[in-house]
């Protein structure tokens, strides 16, 4: 495996090939006019791969009808010094002031970072909320929520976001995310399929809580789990299954391109289309959509990690095959009116 395709602290990331990327001839638009919020995309500078608003909207300029976007935390951007705890705020600072050149108008209609989360670590307990409160005067009224992912496996191929295993059981985790609800602030959750259980439980625990769990619920398909895709299938279903019923929790539809290596892109020639993508998420997606419905159900591109393997026209046409069955008003929920209402972006 070529260095720069070797997995990293978070797993298969690695900077996009345009050129490879290019080898695909561009498809047209379908349903060009459908409002799309994208709810799930990065902004950094990261081991010399600069994303940031320009190559952000060269992406999402292709034709759909991008309205408006939430930025998730990525460490990007922290403080240089001052306390560890506070440092994180440096993220919300740098995105609140792209998300203010982008309502400026001058660099196009699609509001970018109309929603900022950004990062806390919720196991200080009741101490977090002094950091809360900061992020929320950094956001200029766009902070919305944390990310404190949970992701952790033991096997090292995979990558964990979590420095421990059983985080979101923790009572000191508990602690922090009853001082996030009480600030009117969303949980962007993040563990894989063999942690859903700790997801439910939490969810349970802290019904006030909004919940919002991320990339389809953590599909892996690599390490350990290649090869076992009906094994993976059956039991992340039975957990998405009994997830969807803690009416606290939406979930975000998309992001599976470097975990659940449905396809392995980095041997292709030439990046999938629509249609093929369509085919390989189909089976997840739906079940998530038939698990929670399109009123907890968001799109997300995950941009600039799922460019990896798919240019974001291509990306949000297989999203709109996947879902071109539905009605009209699922397709608004699907695509913009789920994530305006859990993101509170009115």
């Amino acid at each position: 495996m070529p260095q720069q395709h070797k997995p990293n602290q978070f797993g298969r990331i690695f900077t996009p090939d345009e050129a490879w990327l290019a080898q695909r001839p561009p498809e047209p638009i379908l349903d060009p006019a459908l409002p799309i919020i994208d709810t799930h995309h990065h902004l950094w500078i990261r081991d010399g791969h600069r994303y940031l608003l320009d190559a952000y909207l060269a992406d999402v300029t292709t034709g759909h009808n991008l309205v408006s976007s939430i930025f998730l935390q990525c460490h990007s951007m922290y403080r240089a010094d001052g306390p560890k705890d506070m440092r994180p705020i440096g993220e919300t600072e740098f995105v609140n002031g792209i998300a203010a050149m982008s309502a400026s108008g001058m660099f196009g209609t699609p509001r970018v970072a109309a929603g900022i989360v950004g990062y806390a670590d919720l196991t200080l307990g009741d101490r977090v909320e002094p950091i809360l409160e900061a992020h929320i005067r950094a956001g200029g009224g766009r902070f919305r929520g944390v990310r404190d992912s949970g992701n952790y496996d033991a096997d090292p191929i995979i990558g964990n976001g979590a420095s421990e295993p059983h985080r979101y059981m923790r009572p000191e985790f508990r602690a922090g995310l009853a001082r996030l609800t009480k600030l009117g602030l969303s949980l962007d959750a993040w563990t894989f399929f063999t942690q859903l259980h700790e997801v439910i439980d939490l969810a349970r625990a802290c019904p006030d809580a909004n919940l919002i769990m991320g990339h389809c619920g953590g599909l892996l398909g690599y390490g350990p789990y290649a090869g076992k895709r009906d094994e993976v299938l059956a039991a992340w279903k039975s957990s998405i299954t009994e997830l969807a019923k803690c009416p606290n929790v939406s979930m975000k539809l998309g992001g599976m391109m470097m975990r659940l290596a449905a396809f392995d892109y980095l041997a292709m020639d030439a990046p999938p289309t629509s249609e093929d993508l369509a085919t390989h998420w189909r089976p997840y997606i739906e079940t998530c959509i038939e698990a929670f419905g399109p009123d907890r159900c968001l799109y997300e591109s995950n941009f600039p990690v799922d460019k990896m393997g798919i240019g974001w026209a291509a990306l949000w046409n297989a999203f709109k095959r996947i879902s071109a069955g539905a009605s009209v008003d699922e397709k608004t929920a699907l695509f913009s009116g789920t994530a305006r209402r859990i993101y509170r972006l009115d």
